[in-house]
This record gives C-alpha cells, structure tokens and sequence, in this order.
C-alpha cells in the first residue's frame, strides 16, 4: 500500500491580501490523444470513417462548436471574464487554425492529433513573441483541450459541479474553466502555472477572491483535503493547524468590517487622498458601490476592444464611452487611449517582426505607424463628452500609455486639446518620463505613474516572468526613486499625480506613496476598503516619515520593512502587514 506525502505548505505568488479555508477541489486534466488516433487508420478516432474529408468535417466541427460554446459563456460573463471568453471564442474561429489542422489531415493525420498539433504550433509563435501574447497562450491551450474531448467522445476537461464552497486549484485555468465556476462555492484559487498579470490573477483580483499562481506542487494535494490558501504571503497549507484556521478566520471579519467604512479617503488629520478604481469595461463600472469609490483612476480601453479584428471607428467606440461614463454618476473618471502591444496586443495594431514589442511599437507610440487610431478616439471621446448634458456631465480626464519624452506630452496634449478634451495627462511609466516628469508636467495638466510597467523598465525585467518576482517587488529602491522624484515635479507645480499601478493596493505602500506626495491611489476595487483603513490611522505627517524611511533603504525588504516598523502596530496586525 503506497503511502501519498502531502507537503505541509506549497508557496507560490499571491494575489491580493485575502485568505480562506475550504475543500480542495481539482480540476479534470487535459484529454490525451490515443496512439491509434493520431494518424487516418482504422483504429483511429474516426475508426471505419477514415476519409480525408470525413475527418477535415471533424476537426472543423469541433473547433466550431467550441468558439460557439466560449462566445455563449462570454455574453453571460461579467467584466474582464466576459473579454477574455470572447477573444478564446476569436481565436476558436481563427480560418488559420482551422486551416493548420486541415492541412495535417491531408498529410495522414487524424483529427485530434491535427487539431493538437495545429495549436501548439500557434502557442509556440505566441510563446516567442513574450509578454500577454506568451499569457493568451493558455487561452489557446484551453481550444486544444475542448476541442479534442469533442473528438474523441469524452467528457469536456475542466471542474465537476462544486457541491461545497471549495479552494479551486489547477494546473492553470482556462477561460473556460473560469467562466464554468459556480463563483459562491469558490473560496480560492490556485495554479501551477500563469502569472500574477494573467486571466486567472486578472479575475481574482476583480472579484476580491484569494489566489496563488505559479504554486509548484499545488495539484499534489489530495481532492478534498482541507487546506488554507493565504495570497498576502502566498502560501497553501494542507490541514491548517487550529492557529492558522482562527487567523484565517480574524482575518476575513477584519475585512468585512472594514468594508462597512465607505468615508473618503484621507489620513488621520484630514488629508484627502481620493481613492479610485481600475476597471476595463462599462459593466465594471456599473458593478462598483459608489458610496465606496470615489471615481475611475484607470479606465483601460483597450480591453473594450480584444475581439476586435479591425480597428473600431468613432461609431462604435462612443457607445461604449457613453455607457461608462453614465455609470460614473458624474464622478472623476480617468481614461486611458489604448494601451496596444507587447502584452496587450489588438489585432488591428499588430506589428510585424518585433524582436522586444515591450520595447517596440506601444501604447502612445502606435502614432508613428497607425496615427488614425488616436485620432478616432479622441474623436469619439470628445463628441462622447460634448453629447451629455452639463448637470450629468462627469469630470472626464484623458491620458495617454508609453510617454517617453515631453515632446511626446505636447503632441498628446495638443491633439486631445484640439478635440475637446479639457483635463489632459500622461502615463509616467517610463524611467525617462520620470526623470524629465518637471518638463512634462510643463505640458499636461496631470499625471498618473504606472508602477507595474515602471517597475519592469527599471529593472529590465518582464513583468509576465514568475521566476524574476523579486525584482518586480514595488520596494525596489529605484522604482521607490522614481515615483518620489515624479512626485517632487508634480507637488512643486500644484498638479496631481496619482498612481494606478497595483502597488497602490498594498496598504503599507499607499501610506509611503502618500508621504511622496502623490495626490490619489487607483486600484482594483476589492482593495479599497484596507488601503483606506491604514490612511485613516496614519497622519500626514507620519506618512511623511514613512516615504523619508524607505527612501533610505538599500533593498525591497529593507524599504518594507522600514515602513512596517514605524507603521501603526495595531494596524499593521489588524490588516496582516
């Protein structure tokens, strides 16, 4: 009799602060293909019909009821999922799969092998291309799996019915698996695989649900056993001992009493400290409490637009601003111009042959190759705001992604001027916008530092890379650097500075990016409610104190735990710092 070692704890990266207890529940793997089914014999998947055309028919069938299938959950999903479904459907659909799987048939392949094959060909050119091409990979991984079970007759890969509230854990989760979850009965997520800027990190962080990625060893554990899935310190621990399950426990009561304060943000002695939301699509909008949110500090457009083929014309994009801004209820909203390439890549604004796309044509600098792109939506921007009546009418502020140069923020500026927009700004997400953000400033009327792309220029590091975390850390000295020094610029000339990277979510961070000088925090919505509990106990001054520390400190964990040490003791306990 085999004995099962279950390790005691898997650490991977958390997602979010949050933690919870419950079942492990894991997800069905990918189908495996038969030896006989691989090529157009009789033993084949198709057995007696081993017709060439029989076996196109097949594969082109099954990729077609699978699109189908994503595109009817993405229309029922919400928010982010529903994007990402939809851009799986596209890919589903894509003529040129379907084209590299019809091709294998014809040279002796049967149809799962065809279909299997097809895929890994496209994941292995996206894989090259790095950045959320290598992320969407999985996406596609996802087509493969569906597709083959369709094929051979089997069940459909992913998670049975949850029957109990239970921590979800995977070697990666597709779209489909997400979009499948009965989300009340999900107390967790974990992966093996994917990264903290991923779909499955993406959704947790939206819907507040604890999640480790990139959790080596996770589906080891046996299905069913109890474990507690921590994403502030990234770590599954299987049979919690009684200490950790009432820690686990403190923790969540801490967090819904906190939700319960939906005063504005502000230090303790009254400094007001807007807090606002990242969010990517109208519906997200619609979804947030506007007694909790005080207005939309990113709103990323580009995700309004991942199934589109062809750039979208004004038409179509003003609907879509007139939705989101409606449901601000006339609140500060922050919009981003598209933010495609690298890891955002749009169909309509690929390019060819780029050997580093972080490093290429992106965000602002599609002008030089696509001009009309920002053109049509500030366009539709402009006419957007100019439609809503003067009492309904939001303070709408425009920004644009990738400033380098302030000849760059000029051009911005003087184009988005030109087509109405009053309150312009720009991304401070490149190290030399930082170090020239006082001549920059000069040129706009705001700015808004983008610490994850920041943090992954400073460092020459890409962020989709889970073995280089570390240097990703939001500590990182240099990065701490820039973002005071951006802050300088902007408090010397009275404009705001804001910062919408996930580091503003981190409670201890807010109170040093405060004593910077920034003048508002954007994050994911679920992280409001602890970012405004540490403000409210810290004064200004002491915030101040904490910015001077870590602005000392030599490493990451030096710099964190500066903070921590002249943070607020009960605080620092009560919010698990």
């Amino acid at each position: 009799m085999s004995i099962v070692t279950i390790p005691p704890t898997v650490s991977g990266v958390g997602v979010g602060r949050s933690a919870a207890i419950a079942p492990l529940a894991l997800v069905r793997p990918a189908p495996v293909i038969p030896s006989g089914a691989r090529r157009l014999t009789a033993a084949s998947d198709i057995a007696q019909r081993s017709d060439t055309a029989q076996a196109i028919a097949a594969a082109e069938k099954a990729l077609a009821e699978v699109a189908g299938e994503f595109a009817e959950r993405a229309a029922a999903a919400p928010g982010a999922l529903g994007e990402v479904l939809l851009a799986t459907a596209g890919m589903a659909a894509d003529p040129e799969l379907a084209d590299l799987a019809r091709a294998r048939i014809e040279n002796g392949q049967g149809p799962a092998a065809a279909v299997d094959d097809a895929v890994a060909e496209v994941m292995a050119m996206l894989t090259a291309a790095g950045g959320l091409f290598a992320e969407r990979s999985t996406d596609l991984r996802s087509v493969r799996d569906h597709a083959v079970a369709r094929i051979l007759g089997l069940p459909a890969p992913g998670l049975p019915e949850l029957r109990e509230r239970s921590v979800v854990c995977a070697v990666d989760l597709s779209p489909a698996d997400t979009a499948a979850l009965d989300l009340e009965k999900v107390a967790a997520l974990v992966t093996e695989s994917g990264g903290p800027t991923g779909h499955t990190a993406i959704i947790a962080r939206q819907l507040g649900i604890p999640c480790v990625v990139r959790a080596t060893g996770a589906t080891g554990i046996p299905e069913g056993t109890l474990v507690a899935v921590d994403a502030a310190n990234g770590t599954i621990t299987a049979h919690p001992d009684r200490a950790l399950v009432e820690t686990v426990r403190h923790r969540a009561q801490t967090e819904r009493l906190l939700a319960e304060d939906t005063a504005p943000g502000a230090t303790a002695d009254g400094h007001p400290v807007p807090l606002l939301a990242n969010v990517g699509t109208p519906h997200e909008i619609e979804q947030l409490d506007p007694a909790t949110v005080e207005g939309i500090g990113l709103f990323r457009t580009e995700v309004l637009f991942l199934d589109s083929a062809t750039a979208p014309s004004r038409d179509r994009q003003a609907p879509q601003y007139a939705r989101a801004l409606a449901a601000t209820n006339g609140s500060k909203t922050v919009i981003r111009t598209l933010d495609a390439g690298a890891d955002k890549p749009l169909a309509f604004a690929a390019q060819d042959d780029e050997d580093n796309p972080a490093l290429g044509v992106r965000g602002y600098r599609l002008v030089r190759t696509q001009p009309q792109l920002l053109e049509e939506q500030l366009a539709a921007l402009g006419a957007t705001v100019r439609a809503l009546e003067p009492e309904r009418r939001p303070d709408v502020w425009v920004m644009a992604p990738m400033i380098s140069t302030p000849a760059e923020a000029r051009t911005f500026a003087r184009l988005a001027r030109a087509h109405g927009i009053r309150t312009v700004g720009v991304m401070i997400e490149v190290p030399a916008a930082a170090l020239q953000a006082a001549a920059i400033l000069d040129e706009v009327d705001f700015v808004s530092i983008g610490t994850n792309d920041l943090a992954q220029y400073t460092m020459a590091t890409d962020r989709l890379r889970g073995e280089l975390t570390d240097l990703l850390d939001p500590w990182q000295p240099a990065v701490l650097a820039l973002v005071a020094a951006t802050a300088r610029a902007a408090t010397a000339v009275r404009k705001p500075v804001g910062v919408c990277g996930e580091s503003a979510s981190d409670p201890l961070m807010a109170l040093a990016l405060t004593g910077m000088g920034v003048t508002s925090l954007s994050m994911s919505a679920p992280a409001l409610p602890a970012v405004r509990h540490a403000l409210r106990h810290h004064s200004l001054a002491r915030c101040v104190s904490i910015a001077e520390a870590v602005l000392t400190a030599q490493s990451a964990d030096e710099a964190r735990n500066a903070a921590r040490a002249l943070a607020d003791g009960e605080v620092v306990e009560r919010l698990g710092l």
